[in-house]
C-alpha cells in the first residue's frame, strides 16, 4: 500500500460550526419524508433499510425506501444540499472518487490504516483495468472525437481511457473543484464545475459530445431521470451513454443489508432499478446497444462488508462533527482492532476474487452496465 499524507488536525473552529449546525437537529439536513416514489408516482412504499453512516460514524440513521411497483429505491427523507455537503466528510472537497468509491486521499486527508484500507477495498472498480476495459466496451471501431465523464472526480478515468483513446478530447464533469485540478495535471482537457443538471451548464454543452460516460454517478444524484435527460441533450445524434451502476437487486445487496458498499448511505439518495434506467433511456428514443451484469460487477462485497463492519465497532476516528480529537488510547485500541482483523479482511478479499468468475453474469453481480445510443 503506497504511503499516504497524514490528515491535517481539525481546528476548534470547524468544529465549533459543525457543533452549531447540529445544535438546531439533524432534522434540517433532511427533506420532508415523501409518501409517493419519485421514479413513478406510486404509493406503494416499504422500507427496505434504516443504516447509521457506518463508513464515517455521522450522526443519524438513514432510511432507504422500496417502491413495490417499480422497485425503485431512495433514500426517505432524502438529504438537503445543506446535509449533504454536511455528511461529504462534512465539508471538505469530497470523500468518493470519481468512480462512486469511497477515497479519503482525495482531499489530502488519510486518517489512518483504516482509512485507507477502505480506499484500497472500495477502489478496487477503479482499477487500471477494470477503468480500460470500461472504455474498450464502447461499440464501434472508430475513435470518437470527444467525451465528457460526469461525476469524474480526480478523473481517473480519463487518464486511463486515453491509453485506449489517444486522439480523443477528455473533458471532465463534477461537483466538485477535483476537476479543476484534473485539469491542471492534463488529466482533462475542459473542466465542469457543477450539475449536468444546471439548465446553463447543459445549454452551453448541448449536442457537443460523442460519448457521455456515468460511472456509478446516478446514486448520489438528486434526481436520476433529470441526469439521464441532461446527459442525452449533451450527446450528439448517434452519441453513446456508458451507465454503470450498482444493482440494488442482486443477491449481495439483499443478503448483505446495510453492509453491502451498494447502499452507499448518506451519500446514495438513489439505487435506480437498471429496468427502470433501460427504460427511461428507450422512452427517450434510445437504442440500447449493450446491457448486463458481467463487465460491471466488482468483486469486493464480502471485504467490504467486513470492512463497514468494523467501521461500525470500533472507536470511532476523528471527524469535524465531534467535539474533540480521540484519546490516544482510543486511537491505540482502533489501530490494534484493525491490524488484529487483517488475516478476516484478506480471506473476504480472496473469496470476492475467488467468487468473481461466478459471480459475473448470475444474480450474484453487484453492478450492471447499459450502454445506449441516441437516435
Amino acid at each position: 500500500m503506497p504511503p499516504s499524507p497524514l490528515a491535517p488536525p481539525i481546528s476548534p473552529l470547524r468544529r465549533a460550526a459543525r457543533a452549531a449546525e447540529l445544535a438546531r437537529g439533524a432534522d434540517h439536513f433532511h427533506e420532508p419524508r415523501r409518501e409517493d416514489c419519485p421514479w413513478c408516482g406510486s404509493r406503494r412504499l416499504r422500507t427496505r433499510l434504516r443504516t447509521p453512516d457506518l463508513l464515517r460514524r455521522g450522526p443519524g440513521v438513514f432510511v432507504l425506501d422500496e417502491c413495490r411497483d417499480c422497485a425503485h429505491t431512495f433514500q426517505n427523507p432524502r438529504l438537503t444540499a445543506e446535509g449533504r455537503a454536511f455528511y461529504d466528510c462534512s465539508g471538505c472537497s469530497g470523500c468518493y472518487d470519481g468512480s462512486g468509491c469511497f477515497a479519503p486521499e482525495a482531499h489530502g486527508a488519510v486518517t489512518g490504516v483504516l482509512d485507507r484500507l477502505t480506499a484500497r477495498v472500495l477502489a478496487a472498480r477503479a482499477t487500471r483495468r477494470r477503468l480500460r476495459a470500461a472504455a474498450r466496451a464502447l461499440p464501434g471501431r472508430g475513435e470518437p472525437e470527444s467525451w465528457l465523464d460526469v461525476g469524474t472526480g480526480d478523473a481517473g478515468f480519463p487518464l486511463v481511457a486515453r491509453q485506449v483513446f489517444p486522439y480523443t478530447s477528455f473533458d471532465g464533469l463534477d461537483a466538485t473543484p477535483r476537476v479543476v485540478r484534473a485539469r491542471d495535471a492534463g488529466r482533462v482537457e475542459e473542466a465542469h464545475v457543477g450539475r449536468l443538471t444546471d439548465p446553463a451548464l447543459t445549454a452551453r454543452l448541448r449536442a457537443r459530445y460523442d460519448v457521455v460516460s456515468m460511472f456509478h454517478h446516478l446514486p448520489r444524484t438528486p434526481d436520476p431521470r433529470a441526469e439521464l435527460r441532461a446527459a442525452l441533450a449533451v450527446l450528439r445524434p448517434g452519441g453513446h451513454l456508458l451507465i454503470d451502476l450498482p444493482d440494488p437487486r442482486s443477491a449481495p445487496a439483499r443478503l448483505l443489508g446495510r453492509h453491502w458498499a451498494g447502499h452507499g448511505q448518506p451519500h446514495h439518495l438513489h439505487l435506480p432499478r437498471p429496468a427502470n434506467v433501460r427504460a427511461e433511456l428507450e422512452s427517450h428514443g434510445c437504442t440500447i446497444l449493450a446491457a448486463g451484469r458481467r463487465a460491471a460487477h466488482v468483486p469486493h462485497d464480502l471485504s467490504a462488508a467486513v470492512l463497514l463492519a468494523l467501521c461500525g465497532v470500533l472507536p470511532a476516528g476523528d471527524a469535524p462533527w465531534r467535539p474533540a480529537p480521540p484519546t490516544l488510547l482510543r486511537r491505540g485500541v482502533r489501530a490494534a482492532v484493525t491490524y488484529a482483523a487483517l488475516p478476516v479482511l484478506a480471506a473476504a478479499l480472496t473469496l470476492d476474487h475467488l467468487l468473481a468468475p461466478v459471480a459475473r453474469g448470475t444474480c450474484l453481480a453487484n453492478g450492471y452496465r447499459i450502454i445506449a445510443r441516441t437516435p
